[in-house]
C-alpha cells in the first residue's frame, strides 16, 4: 500500500512552548488510526498543523505525493482532505442543508449538488434539511459536522474527538459509520479518541502521544496494558 499521508520531523510552538517535538509517521491508504493519549499532549494541535489551520516551525507535510506544508487549510480540502473538527464546529444558524453545501464549495470537481450517498449514511439529516443546526441535539450535529467533512469527497477524513458529549447509541452508530467508511469505501481515517472500547473497535492501528512527542505505534492489538497504564490512563 502507498502512503496517503506523511509527516516528516514536525515541530510546532505556541509562543515559546515547544509543542510537537519531531513528530513522524505514516498513514497508508485504506489505513484507520487512532491518535491517542492524554489531554493536552498535543493531539488536536497536531490535526490543525496537518489541516494547515496552525503553522508548523519545521518538518514535511507530504499528502498522497504531494508537499502541502505551505498549502493553506482550503487548499488542502481541495485536494481530498476531510477534517471535523472537536465541538463540531457547524454553523448554528444555517439550516442543515446550507451547512452541507459549504462543503460542496470546496470540492475538487464542480458538483453542484449535495451526494445521494450522505443521506443513504445519515438518513436522519435527510428528515431535517430545513432544521437549523443549531436546533439538532448533539449526536445529529456530529453526524452533519461528518456528513459536511463527505461532501468534499475526500481521501483522508480526520476527526478529532467525534464521540465527546454524545449519547451512547449514538457514539455506536457513528462507530459503525467510520467503520462502513473506511472498509467499504476505503476512506483512510485519522481519529483522535479518548475512547478505549471505541478505538478499539473503530481503529486497525495505534499512535500514542505523550508531552508533544510521539511515544508508541502499532497494531490496535498491540495496544496493551503496559501502553494503556503508561499513556492514557489518568
Amino acid at each position: 500500500m502507498s502512503n496517503i499521508l506523511q509527516l516528516e520531523k514536525l515541530n510546532q510552538f505556541y509562543g515559546e512552548s515547544h509543542t510537537l517535538w519531531d513528530i513522524d509517521f505514516e498513514i497508508e491508504q485504506g489505513d484507520c488510526i487512532c491518535l491517542m493519549g492524554r489531554n493536552g499532549v498535543g493531539k488536536t494541535t497536531l490535526l490543525k498543523s496537518i489541516m494547515g489551520l496552525l503553522p508548523i516551525k519545521s518538518g514535511k507535510i507530504s499528502f498522497d505525493g504531494l508537499d502541502i506544508t505551505k498549502q493553506r487549510a482550503e487548499k488542502r480540502a481541495k485536494i481530498g482532505v476531510g477534517y471535523v473538527p472537536q465541538g463540531r464546529e457547524i454553523f448554528p444558524q444555517m439550516t442543515v442543508e446550507e451547512n452541507l453545501r459549504i462543503g460542496l464549495s470546496s470540492r475538487r470537481d464542480s458538483v453542484k449538488q449535495i451526494p445521494e450517498r450522505i443521506y443513504e449514511i445519515f438518513p436522519v439529516l435527510k428528515e431535517m434539511l430545513q432544521r437549523r443546526g443549531g436546533d439538532l441535539s448533539g449526536g445529529q450535529q456530529q453526524q452533519l459536522a461528518i456528513s459536511r467533512a463527505l461532501v468534499l469527497d475526500p481521501k483522508i477524513l480526520i476527526l478529532d474527538e467525534p464521540t465527546e458529549g454524545i449519547q451512547p447509541n449514538i457514539v455506536h452508530d457513528i462507530g459503525s459509520i467510520i467503520i462502513k467508511l473506511n472498509q467499504e469505501e476505503g476512506i483512510t481515517v485519522l481519529i483522535v479518541e479518548q475512547k478505549l472500547p471505541f478505538a478499539r473497535r473503530v481503529g486497525k492501528k495505534f499512535v500514542l502521544m505523550d508531552r508533544g512527542r510521539k511515544v508508541a505505534t502499532g497494531e490496535m492489538s498491540g495496544l496493551d496494558e503496559g501502553l494503556i497504564q503508561q499513556y492514557l490512563t489518568v
